[in-house]
């Protein structure tokens, strides 16, 4: 959109007279929408998004350069990127109909051109972007980044942004060890169970997290501790000694949130996971 002002000049008889001053604007035919698929993203996730221009004129926009920044932001006196383009994502379609997709000149920030949008109709953009090492992960966080069209007919470029907040929630994983891995009958083993917590929430008592087992062979004499701290049976965990069926009690795991750092010199993001260590320790 671009706003004009405009006055006229009488004279007369040595006399000038000025008339009032009127405006108007010229809205530009080009609109852009960029989208999102992604309601939040995660570390390594990919992010798909939509440009959709549309051209309201009679005349055809042709040789447009789309520009995406990748979610750019400013870190001390750099910038960080905390997307990576993906090659070969790029999808173009004119009308409803795909084309052959355009030339990327750049992956950073991304480039595309040779972009054309005909008269009364619109064009599509699709591609995917991965988080990278820079993107935050911390509750509250979010990567917003502007696309821009330039070049061809245009006077001035169009623009939109948009913004994906990071997950919110707790994200699990678990691994299950055993000490010693070779021993002779009625010896002593240890299952060590590991949950750690990527997530930026942590899993409370009300979540239920429940680890259930079905030891082979079957343990007698059984012990159990949770990050050190002895569990009691029944309110701990219940164990089947004629089947081998292993279960905690809901409620008895809490896993804490992960932390997240940001190096202060190169600006990469790091994770610590929120750790739960269960034991389980018995006779063979």
């Amino acid at each position: 959109m671009a706003v004009f002002f405009n006055q006229a000049t009488l004279t007369y008889n040595d006399i000038t007279v000025n008339s009032n001053i009127v405006s108007g604007e010229i809205v530009g035919a080009l609109a852009l929408t960029k989208t999102a698929v992604n309601e939040s993203y995660e570390e390594g996730e990919r992010i798909t998004y939509v440009l959709s221009l549309t051209n309201t004129g009679a005349t055809d926009y042709a040789n447009l350069t789309v520009t995406d920044n990748l979610g750019a932001y400013a870190f001390g006196t750099e910038e960080l990127v905390p997307l990576n383009f993906i090659e070969g994502t790029l999808l173009y379609y004119v009308n409803g109909s795909q084309q052959p997709a355009p030339a990327v000149s750049t992956a950073n920030p991304l480039v595309i051109t040779g972009v054309d949008v005909p008269a009364n109709g619109n064009a599509l953009l699709i591609y995917q972007a991965q988080a990278n090492e820079f993107a935050p992960l911390e509750a509250g966080s979010n990567i917003t980044n502007e696309a821009s069209v330039t070049g061809g007919s245009l006077a001035d470029a169009v623009t939109d942004t948009e913004t994906v907040p990071a997950s919110v929630g707790a994200r699990l994983s678990i691994t299950k060890s055993l000490t010693p891995t070779v021993v002779t009958d009625n010896s002593e083993i240890t299952y060590t169970f590991t949950i750690e917590n990527f997530g930026n929430e942590a899993v409370v008592a009300t979540d239920d997290a429940v680890i259930t087992d079905n030891f082979d062979p079957i343990l007698s004499n059984v012990s159990v501790t949770l990050n050190g701290v002895p569990l009691a049976t029944p309110a701990g965990y219940t164990y089947n000694t004629a089947t081998g069926a292993f279960a905690t009690v809901p409620g008895i795991i809490t896993v804490p949130a992960a932390t997240y750092m940001q190096d202060p010199v190169t600006g990469q993001w790091s994770v610590t996971p929120g750790t739960v260590v269960l034991e389980v320790t018995g006779t063979v």
